[in-house]
């Protein structure tokens, strides 16, 4: 997409902005963004506020650090209607940490001043062309030194968003892909399970080490009818002894 075509093209600008040394100053760091100055506004992840407050809940309940980030900015994107922008956007990040080492180890090294974290960011963002919630967002992880967490706290914040939208996602695991049928098929039979109100997202992984069958996770649950766990069943049912009652 076009979001993520900007922000490739503006990952060079690190190795210059990393070099840098012309903010080294604390009030630099207040004029790159005001809102860190304040402790009042360290949550603040939208540009402006609605004139009445919209009460808006998580769909589901998240735990820890990474829930915590994901939860606040799943009310933020909400209440200024930006659900799938932001979340688009968030996974583009994501996305290029993954491809550029570079950006990738800047988002992991601590030891890179929160000066030139919050500095290269803004570069960053303005070049991609982020939307005010997602670039005022990361800046408040580049503030925290949260950045090496992105992964974490968009994969929560992709779950809410699902949850928000009805879906359930399920991964199915087999040596080579399925075929459009079967996997149309097992879509069906899963969507049949869970009911009405909620839409299957299938995802599927290869793993060769499962030997054949198949491995579906969903919901919390897993069924493993893969060829390498039945044939551990047989194998530990040909070693238990044959109790015949004499």
């Amino acid at each position: 997409m076009a979001m993520a075509g900007r922000l490739r093209s503006s990952l060079p600008h690190f190795q210059k902005i990393l070099r840098s040394d012309s903010l080294s100053s604390p009030q630099r760091s207040t004029l790159l963004c005001p809102a860190f100055s304040n402790p009042e506004f360290s949550r603040d992840y939208s540009s402006a506020s609605p004139p009445k407050e919209q009460k808006v809940k998580v769909p589901l309940t998240m735990f820890g650090v990474s829930g915590n980030y994901a939860s606040a900015l799943y009310l933020s994107a909400v209440k200024a209607n930006a659900l799938e922008k932001v979340e688009s956007e968030l996974l583009d990040v994501v996305e290029a940490s993954k491809r550029s080492p570079t950006f990738a180890q800047f988002m992991k090294d601590l030891t890179v001043p929160k000066v030139t974290r919050i500095k290269a960011l803004t570069e960053i963002c303005a070049e991609a062309k982020l939307s005010d919630i997602t670039r005022n967002f990361l800046l408040i992880l580049a503030e925290n030194g949260r950045l090496r967490e992105m992964e974490i706290i968009a994969k929560r914040f992709t779950e809410a968003t699902m949850a928000h939208r009805g879906e359930v996602k399920a991964i199915v695991t087999t040596v080579i892909p399925l075929p459009p049928e079967e996997e149309k098929e097992l879509k069906e039979t899963l969507q049949e399970i869970l009911g009405q109100g909620k839409k299957v997202k299938l995802e599927q992984k290869i793993d060769s080490t499962i030997l054949g069958g198949l491995v579906v996770e969903f919901s919390q649950k897993v069924f493993d009818m893969s060829i390498k766990t039945r044939a551990r069943q047989m194998e530990r049912f040909l070693r238990d002894p044959v109790n015949l009652g004499i």
